[in-house]
């Protein structure tokens, strides 16, 4: 039996889902039902936000749980891709939600990957959320961007830039096969990357406090782990949807950058032709086993009185 995802009435992305049949519900049906919902509060912190929430969303569906979905945004950015009304209906800021605990909180990637982290307008909530999440929330999940800078935040491990831009499918292989966070993972899976930088692998693996869990010999290290699950870190976009790197490569061209084609995406590497979705099942199995693992099974019933 899946669950639903439980979002805001009148989310765009709700309609989206349920003609995908995904099972969404809405507020006023939630508070009918009796059953503890996991509270994952989500740090959008993508340009064009409304895409990134349809893609989390439906990576969160594939679950037995009831999942209450919170999205927040940065008081210390402006947002020049999302309207303001969006943000003022369905997003929260730091101040609203710092009170609160949470079973899981998302911080997604960011278009800033080559700039300082310090030199990032945003940079010091982002450490204060990073610190508020260590007391309020049961695991982090850390994607792209985020993964590099909470690499960084919480272990010193600093980004280099790369030669040309990681960009593609590539494959990686499941290391560390008893931890729960890749259980029924293949030995070998494809995953989208889209990034001009890099946490290296030699450092990552150095790092005794980091169990490493999925790593490709061409794009790096891609799953890590660390503090037992509290902190996971993703350094490609397993929540990609199918043509989300499609999209990306023709505005690339259409503005005149420097970018080659994605790997391994497109069939006879012809970009006319639909892209295969390669990746939805090990998506699907790494935010099912992340909510059930390291969210649901650690987490009591009533999360106000949890230490953590």
């Amino acid at each position: 039996m899946i669950m639903p995802i439980k979002i805001q009435s009148e989310l765009p992305a709700k309609e989206i889902l349920e003609k995908e049949n995904i099972f969404v519900m809405d507020e006023t049906r939630a508070v009918h039902q009796d059953i503890r919902p996991i509270h994952i509060l989500i740090l959008n912190l993508m340009p064009l936000k409304e895409e990134t929430e349809l893609q989390l969303l439906r990576s969160l569906s594939n679950t037995p749980l009831q999942v209450d979905v919170s999205f927040m945004a940065m008081s210390s950015h402006q947002s020049k891709n999302t309207s303001t009304s969006h943000l003022n209906k369905f997003y929260q800021e730091f101040s609203d939600v710092k009170n609160q605990k949470f079973d899981g909180l998302i911080i997604t990637g960011a278009p800033v990957e080559q700039m300082e982290f310090e030199e990032v307008d945003y940079w010091e909530e982002l450490v204060g959320i990073m610190d508020w999440a260590e007391s309020h929330v049961t695991s982090t999940l850390y994607i792209c961007w985020g993964a590099q800078a909470g690499l960084y935040y919480h272990y010193g491990l600093k980004k280099k830039k790369l030669p040309e831009k990681m960009f593609g499918l590539f494959w990686h292989k499941v290391m560390n096969r008893k931890i729960p966070l890749v259980r029924g993972f293949d030995d070998m899976f494809l995953a989208p990357h889209s990034r001009h930088t890099e946490t290296p692998a030699e450092d990552i693996h150095n790092c005794r406090e980091i169990t490493v869990l999925a790593e490709s010999d061409e794009a790096g290290i891609l799953l890590a782990m660390a503090r037992e699950g509290r902190q996971i870190f993703i350094m490609g976009h397993l929540e990609y949807d199918r043509v989300t790197l499609d999209g990306e490569y023709k505005r690339d061209l259409s503005k005149g950058l420097d970018i080659k084609m994605p790997k391994n995406y497109y069939t006879d590497d012809d970009p006319d032709t639909k892209p295969l979705l390669l990746w939805r099942a090990q998506a699907n199995n790494l935010y099912t086993n992340w909510l059930n693992y390291y969210v649901y099974q650690v987490t009591p019933y009533d999360l106000a009185g949890t230490p953590f």
